[in-house]
């Protein structure tokens, strides 16, 4: 299990959520983007953090992650702080997205690897 990624869904799950209804309550051209998109990579971080992955897969996880947190964060922070997180925090965060995203696509080409028996009785 990769506790990192574990975490890191339930904590995009929960301010998900939290921003979910935030943005029914207050509005905020931002804040729904922000939740839609943290609750919909949340599964991916519990599925590759829960089951053995290849290197690709993980990587492209945390190229996900970082992405998410580069894009949702300056959209959050255009709405709560009022200015960029950095400049060009979204498009960066976009393009790590799409990157994270080919990455996984990439993983499933990788051939598995033969497991030799480590048991030689």
């Amino acid at each position: 299990m990769n506790r990192i990624l574990v975490f890191a869904a339930g904590l995009c799950g929960a301010a998900g959520v939290v921003l979910s209804a935030m943005a029914s309550h207050r509005g905020g051209a931002f804040i729904g983007t922000a939740a839609s998109f943290l609750l919909m990579h949340a599964p991916v971080f519990l599925a590759v953090g829960l089951f053995e992955t290849n290197r690709i897969l993980r990587a492209g996880s945390y190229v996900l992650l970082i992405g998410l947190v580069f894009f949702s964060g300056d959209l959050l922070a255009r709405d709560f702080v009022g200015s960029r997180l950095f400049p060009f925090a979204a498009p960066v965060g976009g393009t790590l997205l799409i990157a994270g995203w080919l990455a996984i696509a990439l993983s499933a080409l990788k051939r598995p690897t033969k497991e030799t028996p480590t048991d030689e009785s």
